[in-house]
Parts: structure tokens; C-alpha cells; sequence
């Protein structure tokens, strides 16, 4: 952009331009019901046969088409404009907002300099325009030019020019700025405060923008969304559902907005009662379901494990956007359903919707998880062959996945060395996990050493890499990397798992005693394990097949008492046989959980749906869906 240093300094000598004083025609008023440019053509000839080629109001209204509607020809509003001897404030306005709309963020600011030249008086419309424009360019410099002019020319207390400063600093991540903008307002309006705190939430200062939420005189929607959104953005779940709950005490509606936060919120804690309850909400006070919102409805019903509503939920849209589809591939990907996802995406072909790069991370998932490497291999080569779309990070990491798990170890390794780029952390990470599975030591050391220079601060890098040295009876090798961890103060994530039942979401940690019914959750996981032992039951580690630190809860954390084994001890309670419950966990499911939770599905007669970090399990009948594919 052209700088604005030259004209920040002595007042200007501006006068004010004069239109020329003709009678108005009826020529100006067929201007109004203009649709095309070939109307819009017609009218000018007109005008100039009249003698109005001049005449600011009439060509104005011919400039205000062509630079905004949609119909419009921006590059005839600027032959048009060259053509006045003394443009009005009015014209240079409706041309800054034409480039504004066009993302010419550059030539905004150019034509504010020619404005000023001419002596044409800036007004408080000129100002957000350029404002924004600043704003879309994240031009930093400018940007605090144009707000020296707001002052200077005397919309020092326009509260339009004044949110839209702030809006302009919360966008250069200057919030500091920001806030001596809002601070000096002499009136706040609800837009005011509510930049505000999306611009604390967009920097991840969530409780800032609490305090500031707190502040407020008055509140809309727009204003609890944004808070809810911030909860919900950072992983704050229950902040978010409690400020939700909060909001409909106050008897305030639910719009769209906040559905799709609250949607979000539910998919984050797996909390399915909820995310049904605002669906039914959505539904009965017929707000608009757009993309956006179908998409959210779908994500969460396949992310809270009922794949079964999700579908429903797909098949019922009466316009399903690329969105829709790949979510619900995605779907079907995540619960190991690779022939239903790769239907899915066969029937959308046939639909005559055009498959983006997202739809075929989401066919490559499916096969990863379901083990089907031919049709993985064929879709990884579909994409490219047939819808001229290049493989990307996310397709390799999902072809590595592929071949990994299924111990093409070989193929895997020479389809990273042929990537086009240099293969990252998920890249390797995924060959990594596979050398894991599969016991080849000697690679998996290489790529893991890899791996944790990528990652230094991913506690499970190095936790994965001092089991593969325990498999093959290193341990001092597993010490050295343990001490590796503490050294460079590696904390390890903590593990949990959230189960809601009765509409109330309940959180466990391993070993934790906080849940008020701790005592009889703590009795009925004795006695399930009991159960189980009659069965066959043997842990993991006692029967040396994984004698090795686990991600999640570690030696220090008997098995016994991991977090999940706590949650499903606690759906047992409150469950009957042949009930369904569902369990969100943030680590990878361990192996000795995973084979606990088949055994426990069976002797109890429950379907227990678990979310794990990279998929879904659903134990039934002493069988999990992912074939122990996982």
C-alpha cells in the first residue's frame, strides 16, 4: 500500500466539491431498476445525451451499480469515475467499498490518497471501509494511519469507525491497541464488547475474555455465542455447557450460532443426550438448517458414537453440501465402516458432486482403519487419475497408516522416500506406530529418533519408542530414553474418560476418587474384574505380552484402574443388560483395556461404544468392530 506519512501532517486545505445543480430526470429513476450492464450501458447513453455526463448524482447511481451489485463491472465504475471533473465524497466512497468487496484491499487506500488530493472531504462512511481494508490486508502500518485520520477529521466518537479499529487491532493480534480503543469509547454497543472478546478468545486468553463477558451492561446472542465459542475452541467443554445453561436460564432463544457451538461442545465430551436435546431444539423452532449447521448435527452424531442417527440425520437433508458428504464419509471412516464410507463416496460420485482433497483423506482413513489396502491403494491413484488432485500431507499420512498397519513396512518406507515433499511428524509418526505393532525394531528406532526431533514436547513420541526397546529387551536403552524425557521436562498428557448418562456428563481420571459415587464405582470394577478372570481373563502386562509403559496411566496407575475401565464400571451401574453406553477417551485406548472391554461387553450383555483418540470401538458380544485392527 502507498503510505500515508505525507498527509498526516499540516491540516489540509480542503473544499468542498459541488455537484452540478440540473433538475432530476426520469432517466435517473429507471437507474434504480437497472439489472444487467447492458441496461446499465443503455442508461448512460442516455445521460450523456441529456448532458448529464458530468453530473455527480446521475453518474453516481451508474458508478453504484456497476462497483456493488453483483451484476456489476468494477472496471466500467473506474472509466466512469475518470470521466467526473469533481467526484463527490458520495462516488469515492461507493468506489473504495467496490474494492473493498473485490479484496482489493491496496487500491482502497490508493483511492483515498487521490480523494484527499482532490480536496474531497472524507465521511464517517469513508472510514470502515478502510478500516476493513487495513484489516484484510493486515496492513499494520496503514492501518494506524487511517486511525490518525479518523481523529483528525473528527469521528473521534463515531462508534461505527471506532469498532471497526478494534475489529481492525484484534485482527493484527494487537490487543493491546484494541483495548485502548474500547477503553476510550465514550458509548460501548454490544459489537463493541463482543470484538473484544473474540479477539482475547482468537489469542487463547479465555478467561480475559470471560472478564470482560462479565463487564457487559447487556448482552445478544452474538455476545454469548462468542464466549460459548471460545469455551468450546479451547477444549473447555464444561465452561462452555455451563455458560450455555446459564443462557437458558436467562430465557434467551437459541439461534443458529450458538446451536453450532453448542453442537461442538457436545462432540468434544461425547455428551450424545445433549447433542440430541438441541438437535430436537433445532428442529422444533425451525431454525435454519444450513451446510454449516446439517455438517455440525452429522459431526457430532458420528463423533458420540450413533453412526446410525448421523445417516439418518445425512438422509434426511434436502441439500447435501461437499461438506455433508465428507463428513459423513469421515464418519463412517472413524467407526471402521470402509465399504459403507467408500459406498458413500460411490453414490456422491453418481450425484454429480465433485470430490475435494478432503474427501479423499477421509476414503484413505477408511481404508486404514478397515484394512483395506487394495482399495487404498486404488483410491490413493483414483484421485490424481481422474479428478487431477495431487496427493497432499494429510493423503501420504493415510497411505503410510495403511500400509503400516497392515505390515507392508517395505512399502510404506519407499512411498515416504518418493514423496514429492518432506514428510512430516503424522508421516513418520504413522511408520513409527506401525514398526511398534509389528516389532521391527531396527527401522522403528530410526524413524522414532526422527519423530522426537520433530516433536520434543510430545510425551508420547518418546513413551512409544521405550516400548519398542522393551519388546526387544533394551532396557537400558528404555531408561536412557526415560531420562531423555525428564531432562528436557516432557510431561506426559493426562489421561481421561467422560461417559454421560442420564444427561450428565461424568469425568475419570485413572486412580481418581473425586466422583461422589466413587465407593460403588470402585466395588462394581472389583467385581466386573472378577467376572472377567472367570472368563479367561489375564492383564496385558502380568502375562508379559506388554510389559511396557502405557501412554495414558503408566506403572504407577495399576491397570486395574484406568479410566476407562473406571467409566464403564460406572455405565454398568447404571445401565441394564442390553443397553447401550457410550465412552469418550482422550489417549489411545491401551491394550489391556481393549481386551478387558470385549470380555466385559459379553459377560454384562452391554454394546460399549468407546471414542478413542484416532477411532471408535464398539464392544459387543466379546467382539470389537475394529477386528483388533486398531
Amino acid at each position: 500500500m502507498s503510505s500515508l506519512q505525507t498527509l498526516l501532517a499540516p491540516p489540509l486545505s480542503i473544499s468542498f466539491s459541488s455537484s452540478n445543480s440540473k433538475p432530476r430526470y426520469s432517466p435517473l429513476e429507471s437507474l434504480e431498476t437497472c439489472s444487467s450492464m447492458a441496461q446499465l450501458k443503455q442508461n448512460h447513453a442516455h445521460l450523456t445525451k441529456l448532458g448529464l455526463s458530468s453530473d455527480n448524482d446521475a453518474m453516481g447511481r451508474l458508478i453504484k451499480f456497476c462497483a456493488l451489485s453483483n451484476d456489476g463491472d468494477l472496471d466500467y465504475a473506474i472509466h466512469l469515475f475518470d470521466t467526473l471533473p469533481h467526484p463527490d465524497a458520495f462516488i469515492y466512497n461507493t468506489l473504495i467499498r467496490g474494492y473493498l468487496l473485490r479484496k482489493q484491499a491496496a487500491d482502497c487506500i490508493v483511492l483515498y490518497l487521490r480523494m484527499l488530493q482532490d480536496s474531497v472531504l472524507p465521511n464517517k462512511f469513508t472510514f470502515p471501509c478502510l478500516i476493513r481494508a487495513c484489516s484484510v490486508d493486515v496492513a499494520v502500518e496503514e492501518g494506524a494511519q487511517i486511525h490518525a485520520h479518523v481523529f483528525k477529521f473528527g469521528f473521534a466518537n463515531d462508534g461505527f469507525c471506532l469498532n471497526n479499529l478494534i475489529h481492525m487491532y484484534v485482527n493484527f493480534k494487537a490487543l493491546e491497541n484494541a483495548r485502548k480503543v474500547f477503553d476510550k469509547m465514550p458509548r460501548r454497543d454490544v459489537v463493541s464488547w463482543t470484538t473484544l472478546i473474540s479477539g482475547y478468545a482468537q489469542l487463547g486468553l479465555v478467561d480475559a475474555a470471560f472478564e470482560v463477558f462479565e463487564r457487559m451492561p447487556e448482552r445478544n446472542s452474538v455476545s454469548w455465542n462468542a464466549m460459548i465459542a471460545a469455551y468450546v475452541q479451547s477444549n473447555r467443554f464444561h465452561e462452555a455447557f455451563a455458560l450455555f445453561n446459564r443462557m437458558r436460564a436467562e430465557n434467551l432463544a437459541l439461534d443458529k450460532f450458538v446451536a453450532a457451538s453448542m453442537l461442538s461442545a457436545c462432540t468434544g465430551l461425547g455428551a450424545l443426550e445433549q447433542g440430541e436435546w438441541i438437535h430436537k431444539y433445532i428442529r422444533n423452532k425451525g431454525i435454519e438448517l444450513d451446510p454449516k449447521l446439517a455438517t455440525t448435527i452429522i459431526d457430532m452424531y458420528c463423533k458420540c458414537g450413533c453412526l446410525e442417527k448421523a445417516y439418518e440425520t445425512f438422509k434426511g437433508l434436502t441439500y447435501k453440501s461437499i461438506s455433508s458428504w465428507n463428513c459423513m464419509i469421515g464418519g463412517f471412516a472413524m467407526h471402521g465402516k470402509g465399504e459403507a464410507a467408500i459406498s458413500i463416496f460411490k453414490d456422491m460420485e453418481k450425484q454429480g458432486i465433485v470430490p475435494d482433497n478432503i474427501t479423499f483423506v477421509n476414503i484413505l482413513s477408511a481404508c486404514s482403519h478397515s484394512g483395506l489396502v487394495e482399495e487404498g491403494r486404488y483410491y490413493f491413484q483414483y484421485m490424481t487419475r481422474v479428478h487431477g488432485i495431487e496427493p497432499m500431507m494429510e493423503h501420504y499420512g493415510c497411505m503410510v497408516d495403511l500400509l503400516g498397519r497392515a505390515g507392508l513396512l517395505d512399502e510404506a518406507k519407499k512411498l515416504i522416500d518418493q514423496m514429492p515433499m518432506t514428510p512430516d511428524v503424522g508421516v513418520l509418526g504413522a511408520l513409527f506406530g506401525a514398526c511398534r505393532i509389528h516389532g521391527n525394531i531396527e527401522l522403528g528406532e530410526q524413524v522414532g529418533k526422527r519423530v522426537i526431533e520433530l516433536e520434543p514436547n510430545n510425551s508420547g513420541r518418546y513413551v512409544l519408542l521405550a516400548n519398542l526397546y522393551v519388546k526387544a529387551g533394551r532396557y537400558e536403552d528404555m531408561a536412557n530414553v526415560r531420562r531423555m524425557m525428564n531432562e528436557r521436562g516432557v510431561k506426559k498428557f493426562p489421561g481421561f474418560s467422560v461417559i454421560e448418562l442420564e444427561g450428565k456428563v461424568n469425568e475419570f481420571i485413572a486412580g481418581g476418587r473425586d466422583h461422589p459415587e466413587s465407593k460403588e464405582i470402585y466395588a462394581k470394577l472389583d467385581e466386573t474384574l472378577d467376572r472377567i478372570r472367570s472368563i479367561g481373563y489375564v492383564p496385558c502386562d502380568a502375562e508379559g505380552v506388554v510389559e511396557e509403559l502405557d501412554e495414558e496411566e503408566e506403572k504407577e496407575n495399576p491397570l486395574n484402574y484406568h479410566s476407562e475401565k473406571l467409566a464403564i464400571a460406572f455405565g454398568l451401574l447404571k445401565t441394564k443388560a442390553g443397553d447401550t453406553f457410550r465412552i469418550t477417551k482422550n489417549l489411545r485406548v491401551c491394550r489391556d483395556c481393549h481386551h478387558a472391554s470385549k470380555l466385559i461387553s459379553k459377560v454384562f450383555d452391554r454394546e460399549i461404544v468407546v471414542r478413542d483418540r484416532n477411532r471408535f470401538h464398539h464392544f459387543k458380544d466379546g467382539e470389537c468392530s475394529c477386528k483388533d485392527y486398531w
